[in-house]
């Protein structure tokens, strides 16, 4: 589920997005997305007015995720990859998809506008399996995952902190 003005909700198997009123939570309008049989999660950007779907086609075994227009609907097979893909959530920040990926696990960071791999964010090895991500205001990131240093079974949430190397050039 997320929100522009509007609840935009995906189920399970489903091959559409349903738009509901917040006010009255009566349904609106569906968004028939042609390809899609089984989205896992569903956030928007505010900036774009898109919406980004996980999907994962248990018949071909595809990962990939679909942009969707609010505005006219147009929908595009967005972002598909040839490596092991197990997405299951997304989170947006400013125009960054933040694809969290179970296993390995590890975050990667997505231009929303033109689908450049920005950045992966790889987990210490205590990690086994990520939950979900997302990027905070700072540039750090918070994950919910499975494994801590003193057991590999403990679900907990962290977070990690991006490391910034400075080089100073003296001058004479």
């Amino acid at each position: 589920m997320t929100h522009l003005n509007n609840t935009y909700i995906v189920y399970c198997e489903s091959l559409s997005v349903c738009l509901y009123s917040t006010d009255t939570h009566r349904p609106l309008n569906v968004i028939n997305v042609d390809g899609m049989n089984n989205p896992l999660d569903i956030v928007i950007c505010r900036d774009d007015r898109q919406l980004f779907i996980a999907n994962w086609d248990f018949i071909t075994e595809e990962r990939c995720i679909w942009r969707v227009s609010i505005d006219d609907q147009s929908c595009v097979n967005w972002l598909t990859t040839d490596e092991p893909f197990d997405c299951y959530t997304l989170s947006l920040t400013s125009r960054r998809l933040l694809v969290t990926l179970w296993e390995p696990a590890r975050l990667h960071q997505y231009n929303s506008t033109d689908g450049q791999l920005q950045r992966v964010v790889s987990m210490p090895q205590y990690m086994r399996y990520l939950w979900h991500g997302v990027e905070t205001t700072r540039g750090t990131f918070v994950v919910g995952h499975r494994g801590t240093p003193e057991d590999k079974e403990q679900d907990a949430v962290s977070e990690l902190f991006r490391f910034v190397s400075y080089q100073h050039v003296f001058q004479q």
